[in-house]
C-alpha cells in the first residue's frame, strides 16, 4: 500500500516547517504595504510577480509542463477562492486591524476546515484527540485576541474583522477544494498557476475598490512587496502546495495556530508591540493544542495501518 498514511516524505513536514515560519512573518510585511499602497492593487502586484516566476522557473529546468485545459480551470477556481477572495481580502482589512490580530483571525482556519469536511466528506472526519487539541489550539488563540477587545469601538475595526473572517473562509474553502482536485497535477506548478489566475482576477477588483488617487511608491512599499512576492508566495506558496499534496488537510491547516504566535512576536520584536504574561501563556496553551492533534493523527494512521493487514 502506498498512501500518505504509511509513506509521507519527511520534504512535505519541511514543506509545512516553512508555512508556519514564513507565514507567520507576511502579515507584518502586508500590513506595510497596504497602508501604503491601494490594498487590491499591492496584492494584485505581489501574485503577478510571484505567479509567473514561479511557473518561469518550472519550465525553464524543465520540472514541469503546461498542464491540460481541465487542469488550469481548476487552477483557476483554486485561485480565485483562495487568492482573490482568501489573501487579497485579507490585505485590505489589514488596512484597519493589526497585522498580529489578522493572524489571530486567520488561526481561525482549521476550524473552517473541519466544518467544510464534515459537510461535503467523510474522509478526514476528525477523532476526539483532534477535536480535543483544536479546541484547546483555540483557546489559547482566544486568549490573545482578548487582549484586542477595546479596538472593537472603531467601526472601522469592526469591518476589518468581519472581511478578515470571509477572506480566511474563503481560503479554507480553496484550500479543501484544492486538496481534492490536484491529487494527479505538480504542486509547485499548480501554485505558480493559482497565483497567476488570482492575480488577473484581482484586476477588476482593483479597478473597482482601490483609490489610485494617492497612489505612491516608498522604499518600505518596495521592500514588503519585494519579500512577499519572492519568499511569501514564491517559496511559501510552493512548500503549501506541496504540502497540502502530501498530508492530510487538516494536518496541514494546522499552520494556522502557529503564524499567529509567530506574527505576535515578529510585532513585539520589530514594532515593540504588546507582550504580556498573557499573551505568553496563550501561546503554550496553542502549541499544547497543535501538540494534541498531532497525536492524534498519528494513533489514527496507526489504526488504519492496522486495518489495512488484518
Amino acid at each position: 500500500m502506498n498512501s500518505t498514511a504509511t509513506k509521507t516524505p519527511i520534504f512535505a513536514y519541511l514543506a509545512l516547517a516553512a508555512v508556519c515560519i514564513v507565514w507567520g512573518t507576511t502579515y507584518l510585511a502586508l500590513r506595510i504595504g497596504v497602508t501604503q499602497f491601494p490594498p487590491f492593487l499591492f496584492s494584485l502586484l505581489r501574485f503577478l510577480t510571484a505567479g509567473p516566476i514561479l511557473i518561469g522557473l518550472l519550465l525553464m529546468v524543465g520540472k514541469a509542463k503546461m498542464p491540460d485545459k481541465k487542469t488550469l480551470i481548476q487552477q483557476a477556481i483554486s485561485g480565485f477562492f483562495m487568492i482573490t477572495l482568501g489573501i487579497s481580502i485579507v490585505g485590505w482589512a489589514e488596512v484597519y486591524i493589526s497585522s498580529g490580530m489578522a493572524a489571530i483571525i486567520c488561526s481561525l482556519m482549521p476550524v473552517w476546515v473541519i466544518l467544510i469536511n464534515l459537510i461535503f466528506s467523510n474522509d478526514e472526519r476528525p477523532t476526539f484527540p483532534i477535536l480535543a487539541g483544536l479546541t484547546i489550539g483555540f483557546a489559547g488563540i482566544v486568549l490573545i485576541f482578548q487582549e484586542h477587545l477595546a479596538d472593537f469601538a472603531s467601526v472601522k475595526y469592526q469591518i476589518g474583522i468581519l472581511f478578515t473572517f470571509l477572506g480566511n473562509i474563503c481560503w479554507a474553502f480553496g484550500s479543501v477544494w484544492i486538496k481534492r482536485k490536484n491529487q494527479h497535477s505538480d504542486p509547485f506548478l499548480n501554485a505558480g498557476l493559482q497565483m497567476l489566475f488570482g492575480g488577473l482576477l484581482l484586476i477588476p477588483v482593483s479597478l473597482v475598490f482601490d483609490d489610485y488617487s494617492n497612489l505612491e511608491w516608498s522604499r518600505d512599499v518596495l521592500y514588503s512587496l519585494t519579500y512577499l512576492s519572492l519568499v511569501g508566495s514564491v517559496a511559501g506558496y510552493a512548500c503549501y502546495s506541496y504540502a497540502i499534496k502530501n498530508l492530510p488537510m487538516t494536518l496541514v491547516s494546522l499552520y494556522a495556530y502557529i503564524n499567529p504566535i509567530v506574527a505576535i512576536l515578529l510585532g513585539w520584536f520589530v514594532l515593540g508591540e504588546k507582550l504580556t504574561f498573557k499573551i505568553v501563556v496563550a501561546m503554550f496553551i496553542t502549541i499544547l493544542g497543535i501538540y494534541i492533534v498531532n497525536k492524534g493523527y498519528q494513533l489514527r494512521m496507526k489504526w488504519k495501518a492496522q486495518l489495512s493487514k488484518s
